[in-house]
């Protein structure tokens, strides 16, 4: 029997990431799961995959500051603490650093049963130059991955309409 306690629902704040909500929002309803909402702030050193941790040590100049990581907090409050009704348990996160690596980490270290993401993220510039998101976390992560498509895109193959 599939038994979810711990799902990790992660935002770019992108359209396709709130169909992704909606996802993990039901699925944490049917489990009584503990919902756990985080968003990655790029580090200055994105993309770097031979690095594994990314945080700017003491004294070492991030582009993300205090102010910046408070700002995206209260952003997820206000988009996603309204909408926990029905949801017993849950937590707003923001991290620091590479997303994918970020991901994987954090859903590792919190015994993640399932993670949710929307499947195209803000960029599509960025994951045709370093590979999607979605794909490097699916591929690394200890457990489920659900990458939810926003019906609303009409998804067509190259060279055809």
């Amino acid at each position: 029997m599939i038994e979810y306690k711990n799902i990790l629902y992660c935002t770019d704040f992108s359209e396709d990431a709130e169909f992704a909500f909606l996802h993990a929002q039901d699925l944490a309803k049917k489990y009584s799961a503990k919902l756990y909402i985080l968003h990655i702030l790029h580090s200055p050193y994105k993309y770097m995959r031979h690095v594994v941790d990314e945080h700017a040590g003491p004294g070492e100049e991030s582009f993300v500051t205090e102010k910046i990581v408070e700002a995206a907090k209260e952003d997820l409050k206000k988009r996603y603490v309204d909408r926990m009704e029905g949801i017993g348990s849950y937590e707003i996160l923001v991290k620091e650093g590479t997303p994918w690596v970020e991901i994987v980490k954090y859903a590792k270290g919190q015994n993640i049963d399932l993670i949710v993401m929307g499947t195209a993220g803000s960029s599509e510039l960025e994951r045709i130059e370093f590979g999607s998101t979605v794909e490097n976390v699916a591929r690394r992560a200890h457990c489920h991955v659900i990458a939810i498509r926003n019906p609303e895109k009409r998804f067509t193959l190259p060279g055809t309409l």
